[in-house]
């Protein structure tokens, strides 16, 4: 059984991994009400899913330029401090976004908003990210990567879930002051880590020269192309979130629970996986693995978009979820272990930029489909085209397809 349930070493063994996940646990699930929050209130201002994603577009540069800076600062500065500070400006800006919901400020007001949640929420990620590597073993990567797959999949599930309830109870406000109260557990979480120095102290000293080396290192490194390729197709194509509001209030004229319930459904097949996810450990040919994985994604997806029962629509989310956990796993286990320390934190943050920007991308995409076809028409579509791009991709990097030692 020990190649089914996941190594929970990494939690009982390290004291720093174990104060990052259960900080980023309870601050996840105030970020996934937030993101339920947004899209429904576009949706109930504008009633049309374009919005939807365009509204997810244009917290996409202030998000980026977020990660790319926070990346850059993590690999010059100790880590602890800048995750406190980095949680604490999160925290504020899900409190504006609350006073905004209570003063019933118009769709101009809750874009600016959602920019600024957006770029701060940009500054912390890449560094958490690449705080794992520098506290465990290379040989503990994966493992760690599980539980903290696990943790991510908990906040969406428990996150989209409580914020139907709250949307239905109390509204709009609750669901961002919520949100800004778990920014403060993961403040006193990362007040708590050990220090987490620079491992070189050599980098850069203009804050935008060091991006550039960053953005250049990527640029010339096969390895992490395949993988932000790879994530790219399956979110920008397969991604149906920006229609989750179309799909629970037009399709199935369900409410605010029902919205709930898909944003958790992938979330739910995904810990489900990532608790027997032992056996990852020991697949070789990784590439090929993430390929297969994305593969079953885009055809569960548009399998979603084909079924019109609500129960069996959450069953192929779900499955879209469970095949997400193997490729995220995977393509960071492949991406951590083949780049240096010196450049972890800066190409952790274009990893987020990727991993976010792609399913903000894929809003607009499935959005615009939608508009002039239909809802139904632009989630099989979108499957469809991940199946065939992850195809093409493979067919241009045969050696990773084959490779061992990745």
């Amino acid at each position: 059984m020990a190649r089914v349930w996941v190594d929970w070493g990494p939690v009982r063994a390290n004291r720093n991994f174990r104060l990052l996940i259960s900080g980023q646990m309870v601050s996840l699930i105030g970020s996934n009400i937030t993101m339920v929050a947004i899209p429904y209130q576009v949706y109930v201002l504008t009633h049309a899913s374009w919005w939807v994603g365009l509204t997810s577009v244009v917290q996409l540069p202030a998000l980026i330029l977020g990660s790319l800076m926070g990346g850059a600062l993590g690999d010059r500065f100790d880590k602890r401090p800048f995750l406190v500070l980095a949680s604490g400006f999160s925290g504020l800006a899900s409190a504006l976004l609350a006073l905004g919901a209570v003063r019933h400020e118009g769709l101009g007001s809750l874009l600016v908003l959602a920019a600024v949640s957006a770029f701060t929420g940009g500054l912390g990620g890449p560094v958490r990210t690449a705080a794992i590597p520098q506290m465990l073993r290379s040989d503990e990567l994966v493992p760690a990567y599980s539980l903290n797959q696990i943790v991510v999949n908990l906040g969406a599930i428990l996150g989209p879930t409580l914020a139907g309830v709250v949307l239905a109870a109390w509204g709009l406000a609750w669901c961002y002051g919520l949100d800004a109260i778990t920014f403060g557990v993961i403040m006193v979480a990362a007040a708590w880590l050990e220090p987490l120095p620079p491992t070189r102290s050599d980098s850069p000293v203009g804050l935008f020269r060091a991006i550039g080396d960053g953005v250049a290192y990527v640029r010339h490194h096969r390895v992490a192309q395949f993988v932000y390729l790879a994530d790219l197709n399956a979110m920008v194509f397969g991604s149906p979130r920006g229609l989750f509001p179309a799909v629970a209030l037009s399709e199935y004229h369900g409410g605010p629970r029902l919205l709930g319930l898909l944003y958790a459904a992938p979330s739910a097949g995904a810990v489900l996986l990532a608790f027997t996810s032992g056996w990852v450990t020991h697949v070789r040919r990784r590439g090929r693995a993430v390929a297969l994985a994305i593969a079953v994604w885009g055809l569960a997806i548009s399998a979603f978009g084909l079924v019109h029962w609500i129960w069996l629509a959450l069953a192929c989310l779900a499955l879209a979820g469970a095949m997400d956990v193997v490729s995220t796993v995977l393509r960071n286990t492949i991406l951590q272990l083949a780049i240096t320390d010196d450049v972890r934190s800066r190409v952790s943050s274009i990893q987020l930029a990727v991993v976010t920007g792609g399913p903000r991308l894929g809003d607009l995409e499935s959005g615009v489909v939608a508009s002039v076809t239909s809802t139904e028409t632009s989630i099989v579509s979108g499957g469809l085209a991940c199946l065939l791009g992850i195809g093409l991709l493979m067919r241009r990097r045969r050696n990773v397809w084959n490779a061992t030692d990745l």
